[in-house]
């Protein structure tokens, strides 16, 4: 079979192939002549090389070897000149002189050593004829084999086969994304977050998708297809990142013919910069607004494309540390929530990010309706936090009269956490205020404020990107690990809640052990570590998590040599007590 591939469609031009010979000699009663007649028709036929051939007989170059070079330069040349043809000339006659070029070399596609000269003139055709399409893709290795602007022709009218080709790639891009929120390097300054999005769209699967889609609206509109049905189907939020880093990569080449398409262009790039710095300017958030606004009558599912774009994690995260600053910087200027246009947009965008679900589900496009209550109770609350923490560190630093200092607030209103568990936003800014004071290692709101996190809206205080952020913010508290009271706070009273349910808190809180277990007491670190023992149905990633603490927790434990004391000579000696900090 592997012979036959060699010599595959050259009988239909015309041209003789081993068959043939194979044939001559079996039939004929000179060989040699045979040969020889066979090598004169079917060689070079230039008379000058006729004399010539004798003499590489000589230097012992076999006729294979001076045919392979010939055929070698001569594909070469031809594929340059291929090359040349799609660019010289009238569009119309360089495509016929191409198209006639196919029609001639088509039937040898299959010989190994054409292949490339067939398969090169079908990429500069910018329509292969819908036959020969067919065949290449009726034909695995031809498909496998033929350029990505020929297959970009096939996948244009074949969702399926295109769906085949891009679903591992959004297997891989999710996967990536969950083993950075996994990962077990623990760090504030560097986590999920941090790389900038020009960085993330650098990254192999946008830029697989990217030159796959070309500049092919058709095959754009697809892969947008693709990843709104799984966002709907698995409400996994980093297919509303890859949205959005597929629209930049295409932008960052200047793809026009889709970017001038895409009705959300303008609004994610502008977003884009925000991201890049991590807040949301006054010039900018009236740009959004003005996205927003200009919305016209009769194109509003283009809010459900807006909404996913606001949906991305990365979105949300400027947004919510946009609307923290806020916050702080009103009670600096003893101004209310409601008064600020700004803070007013921030909270318009993250409510249009958080419903970006039910409004691709529902398709009812417009905005959600946003919670009066969320603006005129709840931000005023978490100010009121802010203002607590500012009079408590001040009442600190007065001198102490009889009276003796202000206890630091330990309750909190219920009102908030009924807000934590009712209002989606509500939560959302919650959360990452208490990753703020997290931040600033302020251990009393820390406390204060953790009990609201057990039951919150959806479980957010349990999803991966909560805690991914929880965790790295908690090194900075590394110290406070060692206290009885602080260990049963955030173990016991908001861990260990739901550890036994959620298996990624089981393993977000490994994470944090692995990083800090040298930091928390003896006692408390032996109770953890029967805690949190793996049961039968928990998942290999919380066995491989646990199994590697316990060999951490080993290697802590002192050496039993250090521990027995050193065996008594035959003289009774008096007993000296080890020292208690071996």
């Amino acid at each position: 079979p592997g012979g036959a591939a060699m010599y595959a469609g050259l009988q239909e031009l015309g041209v003789a192939n081993g068959e043939d010979l194979k044939e001559t000699l079996t039939n004929c009663t000179e060989p040699l002549k045979a040969i020889e007649q066979f090598q004169t028709e079917n060689g070079v036929l230039l008379p000058s090389l006729q004399s010539a051939l004798p003499f590489l007989d000589l230097h012992g170059t076999p006729r294979l070897e001076f045919h392979q070079s010939v055929f070698d330069e001569l594909r070469e040349k031809l594929l340059e000149r291929v090359s040349a043809i799609a660019l010289e000339g009238k569009v119309e006659e360089r495509y016929k002189k191409l198209e006639d070029l196919l029609e001639k070399s088509f039937s040898l596609v299959k010989m190994p050593s054409i292949q490339p000269v067939v398969m090169c003139v079908m990429k500069h055709l910018p329509k292969v004829p819908e036959k020969k399409l067919k065949l290449v893709m009726a034909d695995k290795d031809l498909y496998k084999a033929c350029a990505v602007e020929v297959k970009r022709q096939i996948w244009q009218d074949n969702q399926a086969l295109f769906g085949d080709e891009v679903s591992p790639l959004l297997k891989q891009y999710i996967l990536e994304k969950e083993n950075i929120l996994f990962s077990n390097d623990i760090s504030v300054l560097h986590n999920f977050f941090t790389p900038s999005p020009k960085t993330r769209r650098q990254g192999e699967v946008v830029q697989k998708l990217t030159q796959m889609i070309g500049k092919n609206v058709k095959l754009y509109d697809m892969v947008l297809q693709f990843l709104r049905t799984l966002f709907l189907r698995t409400r996994n939020v980093h297919y509303c990142t890859l949205r959005a880093e597929l629209l930049m990569s295409l932008h960052d080449l200047d793809i026009s013919e889709i970017c001038t398409v895409d009705p959300c262009h303008k609004f994610t790039w502008c977003l884009d910069a925000c991201i890049r710095e991590k807040f949301v300017d006054n010039k900018r958030a009236r740009e959004l607004q003005g996205f927003l606004d200009g919305v016209k009558k009769g194109q509003e599912q283009v809010l459900g494309d807006l909404s996913m774009i606001l949906c991305d994690p990365f979105a949300i995260n400027t947004l919510a540390l946009s609307t923290i600053r806020h916050l702080q910087d009103l009670v600096g200027q003893d101004t209310l929530p409601r008064e600020s246009p700004d803070l007013l947009l921030l909270l318009r965008m993250l409510s249009l990010g958080q419903g970006a679900w039910d409004m691709i589900d529902s398709q009812v496009f417009k905005e959600p309706k946003m919670e009066a209550e969320l603006i005129t109770k709840f931000l005023p609350m978490l100010m009121s936090f802010v203002v607590d923490d500012h009079m408590f560190t001040v009442d600190q630093k007065l001198p102490s009269e009889e009276k003796g200092p202000i206890p630091y607030p330990s309750t909190i209103p219920e009102a908030f956490t009924k807000f934590l568990q009712e209002n989606r936003i509500a939560c959302e800014i919650g959360l990452y205020y208490f990753l703020h004071i997290t931040k600033l290692r302020n251990k009393n709101a820390f406390l204060r404020l953790l009990p609201a996190l057990v039951e919150t809206f959806s479980d957010l205080a349990f999803s991966d990107i909560f805690l991914h952020l929880l965790t790295g913010n908690l090194t900075l508290l590394g110290d406070e690990f060692a206290l009885e009271e602080f260990c049963t706070s955030l173990f016991d009273g908001f861990f260990l809640t739901v550890c036994s349910r959620k298996e990624n808190v089981h393993r977000h809180v490994l994470r944090l052990l692995l990083h800090l277990h040298h930091k928390v007491s003896p006692t408390k670190l032996e109770s953890l570590q029967k805690a949190l023992e793996p049961t039968k149905q928990s998942g290999e990633a919380v066995k491989e998590l646990y199994n590697q603490l316990t060999e951490k927790l080993e290697l802590r434990k002192p050496s039993p040599a250090e521990v027995t004391e050193t065996p008594s000579m035959e003289l009774p000696l008096p007993t000296v007590p080890t020292p208690a900090s071996r």
